[in-house]
């Protein structure tokens, strides 16, 4: 069975943006999902968060066509009332992040990928960096 994957903003625009030695590890990242190893997954709202940051750097069509090449190796997970509502009522300070655990939650997604694992205090889902992430396959 193949491994499925949240990927957090983060890791996107470190692939994307090339980001320094943050760049390899996500770029790994998705060779994996190229070889079929893993599924990615995503929301439409980590997609507008990587846009309005990425289009500042690269333009708005260069961006759109970085995101057209990104969505042949990614999938979105919609985003609904209830993954709202519970993280409006979750203990994430970060809004954004808890509709991304609960969006995966929902989704039976067992692992988050990002680099701001501080934000993520759960302990039903595996939170990892994209480098301890590679480690593990």
């Amino acid at each position: 069975m193949i491994k499925k994957v949240f990927i957090d903003s983060d890791i996107i625009i470190d692939l994307l943006a090339n980001r320094g030695a943050f760049y390899n590890y996500a770029a790994k990242i998705f060779t994996l999902a190229f070889e079929k190893k893993v599924e990615l997954y995503t929301t439409a709202l980590v997609l507008a968060n990587v846009f309005y940051i990425l289009r500042k750097l690269k333009g708005n069509e260069e961006t759109k066509r970085k995101l057209r090449e990104l969505r042949l190796l990614i999938r979105i997970l919609p985003v609904n009332e209830n993954s709202v509502d519970m993280a409006l009522n979750s203990k994430f300070n970060d809004f954004e992040d808890g509709i991304q655990y609960m969006t995966a939650k929902e989704n039976k997604i067992m692992t988050i990928v990002t680099r701001n694992t501080k934000d993520y205090r759960v302990q039903d889902i595996i939170i990892q960096t994209s480098q301890e992430f590679l480690t593990m396959q």
